[in-house]
């Protein structure tokens, strides 16, 4: 069963509307105009109701790049929400980057969630916890405050020292940060015979490591679950794989993990999306997620 999920119960996050190529957001009480190639359809609200919510548009200038146009120049360009569920609450500095992004994939949400009730219910004490492609560190997070001995990598060390603030502001500590290509990671925590009791993976589609390592989704990502699935502690687990790309399916994403982990128990696939509450919503990822907890 293919499922369709999105968040439900983030007072600092609303997706107000979509379409024409464009989203409506607000983040705690900014809202903003930004890209989105997945609205192909008509924006549900009229243009002057867009233009008389937001507070910040962004303005692509090129395929990667753009600058954020203010209608008062007195909006901040960085500012702080939270997400709460039942076991945990993080929070996050957003900032208006030249490439559209804000620091955050809210989407997201419903893997913390999992991530933490997983935490919580695990028999294993301070179960260790390894996010790959980490960013800004939602997942890290949610998993260190759930009580996860947690280990970050992601090659870029911006992004990195981005999440170990969302760390501080979340009044969190101890979280392990590593600059690196996260196949390379991977590898050597085989050799060393680790073993982890959660593993999240969001890869992109193309990437590249701090060394020029090359990634590219569909070349590398059988490899990279080949080895995490041998990370994986065998009495008691999650793993969660996130993918954002127009061409993978989450039944592509059910094929790796069954090749990757025949013993997999427990899995769900579907895809994440995010509810506008003009009415459409908004396909933005697809998952594959499995758990084991021991029975004693």
């Amino acid at each position: 069963m293919i499922q369709l999920l999105t968040p439900t119960h983030w007072k600092d996050y609303e997706l107000i509307d979509c379409g024409d190529f464009e989203k409506l957001e607000r983040f705690g009480n900014t809202i903003l105009i930004r890209p989105e190639p997945q609205a192909v359809w008509n924006k549900t609200l009229p243009a002057s109701e867009w233009q008389r919510l937001h507070h910040i548009r962004f303005k692509g200038r090129s395929a990667t790049t753009g600058e954020w146009l203010k209608k008062d120049q007195k909006t901040p360009d960085r500012w702080h929400i939270e997400y709460k569920n039942k076991e945990a609450a993080i929070k996050f500095r957003l900032g208006l980057t030249s490439f559209k992004h804000v620091g955050i994939f809210p989407e997201q949400a419903v893997n913390w969630d999992y991530i933490s009730q997983n935490v919580k219910r695990f028999k294993t004490p301070e179960p260790k916890v390894l996010n790959l492609f980490a960013y800004t560190g939602g997942a890290s997070l949610i998993a260190r405050a759930a009580g996860a001995d947690t280990t970050h990598v992601d090659s870029i060390k911006q992004v990195v020292t981005w999440a170990n603030e969302n760390q501080e502001i979340s009044g969190l500590k101890d979280i392990r940060w590593v600059v690196e290509d996260a196949l390379k990671f991977v590898k050597r925590e085989l050799k060393r015979g680790k073993k982890y009791n959660g593993i999240i993976l969001d890869p992109p589609a193309y990437g590249n490591g701090p060394n020029g390592e090359k990634w590219k989704l569909e070349d590398n990502i059988t490899e990279m679950m080949r080895d995490v699935t041998q990370l994986l502690d065998p009495e008691e687990h999650f793993l969660i794989l996130n993918t954002y790309s127009l061409g993978f399916s989450s039944v592509i994403v059910e094929n790796l993990i069954k090749s990757s982990f025949p013993q997999v128990q427990n899995l769900e696939i579907g895809e994440l999306y995010l509810q506008a509450t003009a009415g459409s919503k908004l396909p933005l990822g697809v998952f594959g997620k499995f758990h084991k907890i021991k029975s004693n």
